[in-house]
């Protein structure tokens, strides 16, 4: 009966991050596809070409971006998975940095190279987020595979490529999957990067997506463009799914002990380390050019950022929008704290319990991360004023959009760590007469608590600098900094632009200091990120 009880429990558990998301989430996005279907948005834009040259474009620069970085993940993978080399901790905090980095920073650090913009831009920008995604994926998976494999291969005459392609590669496709579907995600809803790098020329279903709610009110033509979005994005989801749990079947493989590189290896470590030094340019570029004006070395910007020089066409200081963006991110970090938490519980629960529910969750949370945030944002709108109080006027309501996209960062990191948890621990507990809030409290709790802490710094990085539906949805007379960077971009004048750079480099040291936190506190084999 007890056990009975507890498959119960776990399908009822799941109502909270279920209720959570048809509240925040589906329900805004089917209103907005509601209004395409209502308006005769969805056979308009369907039948007009353009439409499909712009998901042409869309998919075209994903696929582009995900293979750049692919290409420049996989050395860096083999050095943090295989090599016992100095530096290797700088070169993982390295890594992470971009990826946690906000939009319109990379994409400002990025036009400080190229001040037009374009295609090569925006691929190497997009690539530049998600080499850590690539190198944290597969580099999780290589570091268990079995070197006994490879040097069997060896013994039987096959060269180092030979046995990468033959022996090591297949035992690798999932992760490479995996990540490959990650990364297609993100490239492919890219907005702060496309926005500023690419402009009018260069525009792709999330931008496009912006323009005609924003700037030409087409609301229809948008949540028809959205839909295609979400259709998109369900498929590369399911993509992902299947190979993540292909991926995580092999974590009971022991972990192999780093080595000295021999021989040609030493070709993947110098070129794992150009890609680190590749990685530091945007951003170095971007701290000169804060400091650099056409009359020298100079600190104006960061002068007239604090409210203490000649303001420029700021209504508020950049001090003040700094301190609404951590404060909007800490209310967005700790919501999705505990709901990403509980919600990584109750899916390892349901795995244990072998319930279909299980992946159809798991599948459900991780949408967020491949919908546009204009989208998203402009159904709160639509939307929320049903709801007591009215929740589009309040201040927490940039929070729940943040919160949104955060949480399934944070299941992510802290579903692998629970589920490797060893599971004889667990039925020791529970044979002593615990019960299981018990048994995750005293087992599972203080294994992954470094973890845990790590992924409230994480999620509390990628909130700090969220920008699509932020921009969507803040307050005018309370903008974050990553709004208030935009908003400077795209005003003429070289104090505005010394701002803009100063801004950047503000936001960069916070969340630098946030990644300090990860790597802190990061357990040696845990989540994806």
């Amino acid at each position: 009966m007890a056990s009975s009880r507890l498959r119960l429990s776990w399908p009822l558990a799941a109502l909270v991050p279920a209720g959570f998301l048809g509240l925040f989430f589906v329900w805004p996005v089917i209103a907005i596809a509601s209004l395409g279907f209502a308006d005769g948005g969805v056979s308009t834009v369907l039948a007009d070409p353009a439409t499909w040259r712009l998901v042409a474009y869309t998919v075209a620069q994903a696929v582009g971006s995900t293979i750049v970085a692919l290409l420049a993940g996989t050395p860096v993978a083999f050095l943090l998975a295989r090599c016992s080399v100095p530096g290797s901790s700088v070169v993982r905090l390295i890594v992470l940095v971009p990826f946690v980095l906000p939009t319109v920073v990379v994409g400002v650090a990025f036009r400080t190279i190229w001040p037009h913009g374009g295609i090569w831009p925006i691929l190497l920008a997009n690539a530049f987020f998600n080499v850590a995604v690539v190198a944290r994926t597969v580099g999780g998976m290589w570091a268990r595979v079995d070197r006994r494999m490879e040097d069997a291969a060896r013994a039987l005459g096959a060269g180092r490529l030979r046995t990468f392609f033959a022996v090591t590669l297949p035992v690798l496709a999932p992760a490479f999957i995996s990540a490959g579907s990650v990364v297609f995600l993100f490239c492919s809803t890219s907005f702060g990067v496309v926005l500023i790098l690419g402009g009018s020329a260069f525009r792709t279903l999330e931008t496009e997506i912006y323009l005609r709610t924003v700037a030409l009110f087409d609301l229809s033509g948008a949540a028809a463009l959205s839909l295609l979005q979400v259709s998109a994005v369900l498929c590369v989801l399911l993509v992902g799914l299947a190979a993540r749990r292909k991926r995580e079947s092999w974590f009971s493989l022991r972990a192999q002990h780093l080595r000295r590189p021999r021989g040609g290896e030493w070709w993947a470590v110098g070129a794992a380390w150009i890609v680190v030094l590749a990685l530091l340019v945007p951003i170095v570029s971007l701290l000169v050019r804060s400091l650099s004006t056409s009359t020298g070395w100079s600190l104006d910007g960061f002068r007239a950022l604090a409210g203490t020089g000649e303001r420029g066409t700021l209504a508020v200081s950049g001090m003040d929008a700094l301190f609404n963006s951590i404060r909007t991110a800490t209310d967005a970090t700790i919501l999705a704290f505990i709901l990403g938490t509980f919600s990584a519980v109750v899916l390892l629960g349901l795995a244990r319990n072998k319930s279909v529910l299980g992946g159809v969750l798991d599948t459900a949370l991780m949408l967020p991360l491949g919908v546009s945030a204009v989208t998203v944002g402009f159904g709160y709108l639509v939307t929320l004023g049903h709801l007591p109080g009215d929740l589009r006027t309040s201040s927490s309501l940039v929070p729940l959009a943040q919160a949104l996209i955060v949480t399934p960062l944070i299941i992510r990191m802290v579903l692998p760590v629970l589920r490797a948890v060893d599971d004889r621990l667990r039925q020791a507990a529970a044979t002593l007469g615990a019960k299981p809030g018990r048994v995750l409290w005293e087992i599972d709790f203080p294994i992954v608590g470094r973890t845990l802490v790590a992924a409230g710094g994480f999620g509390f990085a990628v909130a700090l600098g969220e920008f699509g539906a932020t921009s969507f949805l803040i307050r005018p007379e309370a903008p974050t900094l990553p709004v208030i960077i935009a908003r400077l971009m795209s005003r003429p004048g070289q104090l505005n632009n010394q701002m803009a750079y100063a801004a950047c480099v503000l936001l960069m040291v916070v969340t630098a200091a946030s990644v300090l936190l990860i790597e802190r506190f990061r357990a040696p084999n845990g989540g994806d990120f």
